[in-house]
């Protein structure tokens, strides 16, 4: 089955990442490394977050589109990224998600496989 170990940085990763940049980014490639190296990793992608921030399209009921600058959702919590997890059921994602050694909050989400 697959999943999605969807990354929502926190105000304490942020505080992390701006004290020891390179430190943090050793911990967190050392995780994604780890689910590469055990052929779980199916894919995923992190989101650039610090230098263009993002805009919000919502489409109205009478087919017109409202742009508003920043996430869809206010709040500490941001998307960061996603990964794709190949595991055998959702209990596995889940403890791959909480192996995850920085405090990012993770969303765990089935993966819709077409028939």
């Amino acid at each position: 089955m697959k999943f999605a170990l969807v990354i929502f940085e926190t105000d304490e990763s942020r505080r992390r990442i701006q004290a020891d940049r390179a430190g943090y980014r050793r911990e967190y490639e050392g995780w994604i490394g780890g689910l590469a190296a055990a052929g779980k990793l199916a894919g995923g992608d992190a989101l650039e977050t610090e230098h263009t921030a993002p805009a919000t399209v919502r489409s109205a009921a009478d087919g017109t589109s409202i742009v508003t600058d920043g996430p869809a959702h206010t709040g500490e919590e941001t998307l960061g990224g996603w990964f794709i997890v190949d595991v055998a059921d959702r209990e596995e994602a889940l403890e791959l998600a909480m192996s995850l050694p920085t405090p990012e909050t993770v969303e765990i989400r089935p993966i819709l496989e077409s028939a």
